[in-house]
């Protein structure tokens, strides 16, 4: 392949006043799930680590210091927690889609972005898994 060939692609700016884009985060939020695709990782749950990046539409109306004009944290966290212990999962990239499907369910997400990391399956490394970012259709 060949430069030409090559198209660059911008990051996605997550908070952006110009367009009206607030950032909504949870960093290292830690969860027991039970996931893996072998036959010991369906014995005992291990510890995920998951971290989620929203771009969040503020649109015109005034946050006043209430909680129903925002998206809360508290209830994207534990809507992580309620997919986690719908029971065993295969592979960490089902779990962050099922994550992502759930953060876009509030129409003004625009993007969210997950990131899924097993911390106790490599025994060399602190974490493997998976981020993706999805965008909402409903927008």
């Amino acid at each position: 392949m060949t430069a030409s060939h090559i198209k660059l692609v911008k990051p996605v700016k997550i908070a952006d006043a110009g367009r009206k884009l607030r950032h909504v985060f949870i960093r290292n939020l830690m969860v027991p799930c039970s996931i893996g695709v072998h036959r010991h990782e369906r014995d005992a749950e291990q510890r995920v680590r998951i971290n989620l990046d929203l771009a969040v539409m503020e649109g015109d109306r005034l946050i006043d210091d209430d909680i129903r004009n925002v998206i809360c944290y508290e209830q994207l966290a534990r809507g992580v927690e309620r997919i986690c212990n719908r029971g065993h999962v295969n592979l960490v990239e089902t779990l962050a889609e099922n994550i992502a499907a759930m953060c876009l369910e509030d129409r003004r997400v625009k993007s969210a972005r997950v990131r899924v990391e097993k911390l106790d399956i490599l025994e060399d490394a602190e974490s493997a898994g998976v981020e993706i970012e999805r965008f909402n259709s409903k927008v």
